[in-house]
């Protein structure tokens, strides 16, 4: 067919304005991303007028709501270290070897069946989990472990592993699905079982889609909010004793916010340091999880 004169001019109109709306969003994207690293900057400035860094990053003590106020966030700290480690450790094996069943040993139908079911999952609102680490899981783990409190990290942690492991699945076997099969065929063809071709060609080859599944999956966990605030307690305590109740970064903050916390107080202050806080932690996995990724293509092209 040929394009006439008016046709072309008709194409390169849609194809202009298609452009500018592209455009738009992304600059609307990068807006609302430059306004949100504002309003946490601006208020954590405030914040840093009246408490120390060395204070806040350091201090064992956290109580900013109290007359007596300390804000030592290392409690806080402790609590997301111990509920993220614990969904790691169920999500990240789980969820990667569920991936790598999907991919090279389940049959078509059962792929069919299966992922579908893992995705539901990911759907499910995390109220829910929450209740279920505080209504199910807890009184497991009473039983088995009669020291546990009933709030506590690991119920927690355990909830929101079974939460994020559908997203490690998903990306690590999108990954996975997308290794070239002659390279498979090559092991093959070198007298390589399925098993090692896995090890050494297709995890390798899909090594950055799966490390991103991770590091996507771990900031999922970190800012998490319902199940930790539902199940994992209240008590700022700095400890590493998945058994007793903490409290998160996140879990603070919804609590403060939904608290008499006046406008312009060193305690509503401290929720936009904490906010920055959390916001600095996905950013530096995001930044380490790109330098590996970079380190180990340059290293194979090399």
């Amino acid at each position: 067919m040929i394009m006439t004169d008016k046709n072309v001019a008709k194409q390169n109109s849609i194809n202009r304005i298609a452009r500018s709306i592209l455009l738009a969003c992304a600059l609307l994207t990068i807006f609302v991303t430059a306004s949100i690293i504002l309003s946490l900057l601006t208020n954590t400035v405030s914040f840093f007028r009246d408490v120390s860094i060395a204070e806040f990053l350091f201090g064992t003590q956290w109580t900013p709501l109290f007359a007596d106020a300390h804000y030592g966030v290392l409690p806080l700290i402790a609590g997301t270290l111990v509920v993220t480690l614990t969904a790691a450790f169920i999500a990240l094996p789980l969820g990667l070897s569920s991936a790598i069943y999907l991919s090279e040993y389940a049959d078509p139908r059962v792929r069919k069946i299966l992922k579908p079911i893992l995705e539901v999952l990911a759907g499910i609102p995390s109220i829910v989990y929450g209740y279920f680490a505080l209504n199910i899981i807890t009184p497991i783990l009473q039983t088995l472990i009669p020291s546990t409190e009933i709030y506590n990290a690991a119920s927690a942690g355990i909830a929101m592993g079974v939460m994020i492991m559908p997203m490690v699945c998903s990306l690590s076997e999108d990954a996975l699905s997308a290794v070239p099969v002659a390279m498979k065929h090559g092991g093959y063809a070198l007298g390589a079982t399925k098993l090692e071709v896995i090890r050494s060609i297709s995890l390798p080859y899909a090594f950055s889609g799966v490390l991103s599944s991770f590091v996507l999956a771990v900031s999922r966990a970190i800012g998490e909010t319902m199940i930790v605030t539902i199940a994992a307690g209240a008590r700022p305590s700095l400890t590493l004793n998945p058994l007793s109740s903490v409290q998160t970064l996140t879990s603070f903050i919804a609590q403060a916010s939904s608290g008499d916390n006046a406008h312009g107080t060193t305690s509503y202050y401290a929720l936009y340091a904490v906010g920055m806080l959390l916001f600095l932690i996905t950013l530096g996995m995001n930044i380490i999880a790109k330098r590996i990724i970079l380190r180990r293509k340059g290293a194979h092209n090399s």
